[in-house]
Order: C-alpha cells, then sequence, then structure tokens
C-alpha cells in the first residue's frame, strides 16, 4: 500500500491527492502518483471540479461535445450540466452538449464508432482527461476528433504540466505550482531507476497496484 498524501490547495473544496515514490506508467516513469480517483468517481467533488473547469470557456468557446478520457465521465457530465445551465452557444441540432467515452484500439488508437460520429463530426469538441503529462493519450484524442471530422475547443484536464499542447489551450485545475518537484522521465532515462531505487507501483488511469 503506498502512502497518500492530501495536499491543501487555494481550491477550497478540491485537494489534491499525491504519492511521493517511484511510479512507471505505460509511457513513463513518474515521482508522485496523484491520485483523482474521488474527483472521477464522487459527485461532490466532479461538481466542483466541473465548476472549477467551466470557468475558462465562459466568454467565446463553444462547446458541443465532451469527450471523456482516463475515466471522467462524471466530471464530463457535471461540466456539461454547467456549460448547458449557464446558456453557453452551442451548435448542434439539439441545443445540447452531447458527453461521450473513446474506445481504444489494442495500440492504444481512438475508434469512435458509427452511431458516435454524429455527435462529434462538424462538433466543437472539448477534450477532458484527468492529467496531461507526457501527453501520448491527449495526442491521440486530438487526432482522433480531427480524424472523425471535429474541431478541437480546447482541452481540460485535472491536472496538467503544460498549458498548451499541440495548439491548444490547456485549461486544468492542478498544476507545477501545487506540485512543484513533479518530474516525468523516459524509463531509459529515469534516474530513480538509475540509482537502483525499486518501483513502488504501476499507476494507470484506474489506479495503482503496489508491488
Amino acid at each position: 500500500m503506498i502512502n497518500m498524501v492530501k495536499l491543501p490547495t487555494k481550491h477550497s473544496r478540491l485537494f489534491l491527492r499525491v504519492a511521493k515514490g517511484h511510479f512507471a506508467t505505460s509511457h513513463s516513469h513518474i515521482n508522485y502518483y496523484i491520485d483523482v480517483t474521488t474527483q472521477k468517481a464522487r459527485l461532490s467533488e466532479a461538481n466542483e471540479a466541473a465548476k472549477e473547469l467551466v470557468a475558462n470557456y465562459r466568454l467565446n468557446t463553444i462547446v458541443d461535445t465532451v469527450l471523456c478520457l482516463d475515466g471522467t465521465q462524471v466530471i464530463g457530465t457535471c461540466l456539461a450540466n454547467e456549460l448547458t445551465r449557464d446558456g453557453f452557444m452551442n451548435m448542434n441540432a439539439h441545443q445540447t452538449i452531447y458527453v461521450v467515452t473513446p474506445e481504444y484500439t489494442t495500440g492504444s488508437q481512438i475508434i469512435l464508432r458509427d452511431n458516435i460520429l454524429p455527435m462529434v463530426r462538424g462538433k466543437h469538441v472539448l477534450i477532458l482527461a484527468a492529467s496531461i503529462t507526457t501527453g501520448y493519450t491527449m495526442q491521440a484524442a486530438v487526432e482522433a476528433v480531427n480524424y472523425y471530422g471535429g474541431m478541437v475547443a480546447g482541452l481540460s484536464a485535472i491536472f496538467a504540466t503544460t498549458h498548451e499542447f499541440m495548439g491548444y489551450p490547456v485549461t486544468s485545475i492542478f498544476d507545477p505550482n501545487n506540485l512543484p518537484d513533479y518530474a516525468s522521465y523516459e524509463s531509459r532515462d529515469c534516474p530513480m531507476c538509475k540509482a537502483g531505487k525499486p518501483i513502488d507501483a504501476l499507476v494507470n488511469s484506474f489506479g495503482y497496484s503496489a508491488l
């Protein structure tokens, strides 16, 4: 079991839950595991996360569809509710916002089935992720939206290490200002591996498995 700590932030109702150590993802090694489980699964925290993110789309961003990565469907639904309640512009025929999740191939490519395509093609798509660090997952999502004829309206995440990715603005609740010593490494260049530090856990969007 890894030792999780809850860090206070400027957001009075949102906390950053992290564990420091040596963790391996499918794309990198990281020195912090950032646990966003409750933001994704607990309605009250998902609502707070959505309210924090929606502030960045109040003035001039059209959102027709929210594409939810990393199990962020609850936040995506709350975000769509906030966008709709506040009277945001949208351009789909039903004057509503779609909330969809992608399907992945064995090679981690994103595909959208024919019944989902009308919710993306010709629509302004906000891509929502749990985190944006290495960018592999987000790159696949951006490429999929473009491939299927959608328009990327923006990129949102609970935690992100950048404010811009592939030419699109990134909005996040938490960033390295909340965790200044956060680091991500290619596995072959990981200083923790070179120092002989064992991996504490394998992590992905579902959570962690301690070793």
